[in-house]
């Protein structure tokens, strides 16, 4: 699961990262992302753009948006089989940029929030995927969700699911629909090296909504 996340890489780093060569969004830092909220995402069209989507993949045939709040991960093991995710893994993939991603560990009578991260320091890309749901009214919302897969050994104590880290050499690979088929994409879709991850607690007062 991946519930709540960290992003406070400011925008022209977070370009220079994931050699973004357009920017068309407003986004700021933020150290506590929830579904619904609208976050920065890398997509490739004619260009890698760094574009916002609402966090909460509203596919194209609900008849109600707020089906979104209840789609923000999407497993790994059925993203090919899910009417919900199947065209999206086929044609639109994005990254989900992070400094690191939370999850909750039972302490006694109350919850600590725990900060995962990379080792080296790095802002890292969630795989994800993106829609574009039309309303009756023509309104459209563009909108997202991340990708899960088993936990590796360092998260796995807290928690049976993480989301999926593309590695920076796979990036451009995950991105294109042009190039990659889906089946190819599936030995990105594991569990990120523990080796390579860090974690500790934070200042629980950071994050107000905290319920695990």
């Amino acid at each position: 699961m991946c519930g709540r996340f960290i992003l406070l890489t400011d925008l022209a780093a977070l370009a220079e990262a994931f050699d973004v060569e357009e920017i068309a969004t407003e986004y700021r830092p933020a150290a506590d992302i929830c579904p619904t909220q609208q976050v920065a995402a890398i997509v490739l069209t004619n260009k890698k753009k760094l574009v916002t989507l609402r966090w909460g993949l509203i596919p194209a045939w609900a008849d109600d948006p707020s089906l979104g709040s209840r789609m923000f991960n999407a497993r790994a093991e059925t993203l090919a089989e899910k009417p919900s995710f199947k065209e999206a893994f086929q044609r639109r993939r994005c990254l989900i940029p992070a400094d690191g991603f939370y999850e909750w560990q039972k302490a006694g009578n109350r919850k600590r929030p725990l900060l995962y991260s990379l080792t080296s320091g790095r802002p890292f890309g969630m795989a994800g995927l993106y829609e574009t749901w039309v309303s009756p009214a023509r309104e459209r919302i563009h909108s997202c969700t991340i990708i899960t897969t088993d936990a590796n050994d360092l998260i796995r104590p807290v928690h049976d699911r993480m989301p999926v880290i593309v590695p920076k050499e796979s990036e451009a690979a995950w991105l294109d629909p042009r190039s990659v088929r889906p089946a190819e994409l599936a030995p990105l879709l594991k569990p990120y090296p523990a080796r390579e991850m860090a974690v500790r607690e934070v200042d629980a007062n950071m994050l107000p909504r905290a319920d695990g």
